[in-house]
């Protein structure tokens, strides 16, 4: 996915703007370095010129030479990412790439940010804390910790339906079960890869809440979406704040 570094740049200003812009590029490199980590690894080519992954606030990735101008227009990633990858093994590298990720994505925030006042400086990376980093999604990916919202005998807490990806679908919520068998958790992964936030793209644990939507099917974060179990105890239908907005505008 190749895209000239001038089109990752954005201007938000308010600490809303700031962290959305932040989850967007946030979730694109979690992509990268996930569910399209094949294609980003090819895209690396050790025999091209230096290379920087970005994350676009679009939610995508893009793998392309760093900005021309001096001094850059917003902070740059790290440069050169693409020497580095024969030489190093594979898992080892993209943890690496997945760390200089999460330092870039501080940067930008921190640069969008410098002239917030100290409150909203603090409401912002306390918001921005609440994600899980670049580094913790690859590293649920990699040992294999990613799930869908299900309990360990493979069922929802409330009654479920198959969405067109395969996975069980809950029709309200999803909380920590207690495993019951070693066997039972390795099916659980097995059948439940890739489950990602909707807002934020973070990989599903099983030691956090998560809701889904009944509209799209999605699965987000209690709060990414500001939905606590016990609210959710009185939720009939659950929609993500996508789904609300849009039939507000119809």
């Amino acid at each position: 996915m190749d895209m000239a570094p001038a089109s990752v740049s954005s201007n938000p200003r308010s600490v809303e703007e700031i962290y959305k812009d932040f989850s967007g590029r946030r979730a694109g490199l979690v992509g990268a370095l996930t569910s399209d980590v094949d294609d980003f690894y090819s895209s690396c080519d050790p025999d091209k010129e230096n290379l920087c992954l970005y994350g676009l606030p679009n939610g995508t990735w893009a793998v392309a030479p760093p900005a021309e101008e001096v001094p850059p227009e917003m902070p740059e990633p790290a440069l050169g990412i693409n020497f580095a990858r024969d030489g190093m093994q594979r898992r080892d590298w993209l943890s690496l790439v997945a760390v200089h990720s999460d330092s870039w994505l501080i940067s930008v925030a921190f640069f969008f940010g410098a002239r917030l006042n100290a409150n909203d400086r603090k409401r912002l990376f306390s918001m921005v804390s609440d994600l899980p980093s670049v580094f913790e999604a690859f590293s649920d990916r990699k040992h294999g910790r990613d799930r869908s919202g299900v309990d360990s005998s493979g069922k929802s807490r409330h009654s479920s339906k198959r969405g067109s990806d395969g996975h069980v679908k809950n029709s309200r919520t999803a909380a920590p079960a207690a495993k019951q068998c070693d066997d039972d958790d390795d099916e659980d992964d097995e059948e439940h890869t890739e489950t990602f936030c909707g807002t934020c793209g973070g990989l599903y644990n099983s030691n956090e809440f998560w809701i889904g939507c009944d509209i799209c099917e999605r699965w987000f974060h209690g709060k990414c979406v500001r939905i606590t179990p016990a609210r959710a105890d009185h939720i009939k239908h659950y929609k993500c704040p996508d789904c609300s907005s849009k039939k507000m505008r119809q």
